[in-house]
């Protein structure tokens, strides 16, 4: 597996573990961002022994613990087995490529070896004087012909076998990148995808129409403190399902981090961003989410969000950036509302 998904723990351990980890991570200052967090994760449920070892080694030495040393370790002893996985899938693909071309050579050298004989069988047909000799050289050709029809077919099962287990790759490879590139609960796009996606359009063209779309959920610590995690899960999965329903095909949408989802929206207008987040606002309003073993009522759930649009001279940095305050003042103003970068002064709605 590129990437560890068999975590055997309980929600009650994980919650445990949470709160160990927020400790750890105030008591040595470190911030609380996912890759961190992802980090300290592994570090906590000591999964990894080389990654432990590193943390340790920083925190005995009080090494400073910034965003480039936690993408360092993340990278170094997280995504690892996700290097390991492509290149085994390129040395497989190498052997059966090489693997083919030695079939083809092989081939080539006996039809050539049987034209060859093809046409000197032909000059002893047209020299035979009995019909001994005849039936010699027939039976010599029909069993040369039987053994170039049997490399023949013996090509054809080696390609055969050579496609499936290049279509067996394929998924494999797809697999590897579908967990490099998503995250695993909501099945929208990892932060890591999101800030690449958004620095490439950015240096696209700069006078290509961008909107950003940063989406949070109104409380969300409630619905996790009353109803627990899992439910707490589930709520996320059902709102990311309205951004994928509502957002439209050339649309990246993505999970920023904790409970606040986000949009890229290249090729749009303001006025549909706007329409977009409202029709996922009204509909996630207007949704009675409850749970299933007891019918109970979740409640009313909510979300605020800011959009911002693309500047001639925009970095990912202050791109994001007024986003995020067009959806803090959502949140300042009341939450469970849209609201626009240019709209903030005026504290209105879209």
């Amino acid at each position: 597996m590129p990437f560890r998904t068999d975590y055997d723990y309980s929600t009650e351990e994980n919650i445990q573990f949470m709160h160990r980890i927020v400790k750890l991570m105030m008591q040595h200052k470190i911030t609380p961002t996912p890759i961190n967090y992802a980090v300290f994760y592994e570090y906590t449920a000591s999964y990894n022994d080389n990654l432990k070892a590193a943390v340790d080694q920083l925190i005995a030495e009080k090494n400073p613990f910034d965003m480039e040393t936690g993408l360092a370790l993340y990278k170094k002893h997280i995504c690892h087995a996700a290097l390991v996985s492509f290149d085994k899938i390129n040395q497989d693909i190498q052997r059966i490529i090489d693997q083919t071309e030695k079939s083809v050579n092989e081939t080539q050298q006996k039809a050539s070896e049987a034209s060859d004989s093809f046409e000197k069988k032909s000059i002893r047909l047209e020299n035979i004087t009995n019909l001994e000799e005849l039936k010699t050289v027939l039976s010599e050709i029909a069993g040369e012909t039987k053994s170039l029809i049997d490399t023949s077919d013996h090509f054809k099962s080696q390609l055969e076998v050579a496609n499936k287990e290049m279509e067996q790759l394929r998924k494999e490879l797809s697999k590897v990148k579908e967990a490099a590139t998503v995250d695993a609960l909501t099945g929208l796009l990892n932060r890591g995808t999101f800030d690449e996606t958004l620095t490439n359009l950015l240096e696209e063209s700069s006078d290509k129409d961008i909107c950003l779309t940063l989406l949070d959920l109104d409380h969300f610590k409630q619905v996790n403190d009353k109803f627990g995690h899992l439910i707490g899960d589930n709520v996320l999965k059902f709102t990311a399902s309205l951004l994928k329903k509502y957002s439209e095909k050339h649309h990246y949408v993505a999970r920023y981090g904790g409970e606040e989802l986000a949009i890229i929206m290249p090729d749009t207008s303001l006025s549909v961003a706007q329409d977009i987040a409202e029709k996922i606002r009204t509909s996630l309003q207007n949704s009675r989410l409850k749970r299933k073993n007891s019918n109970e009522s979740i409640g009313t759930i909510t979300l605020s969000i800011g959009i911002a649009t693309r500047k001639q001279n925009d970095t990912i940095e202050s791109f994001i950036l007024r986003a995020d305050q067009a959806l803090y003042k959502a949140k300042e103003t009341g939450r469970n509302k849209v609201i626009c970068e240019w709209a903030m002064d005026a504290i209105s709605h879209c």
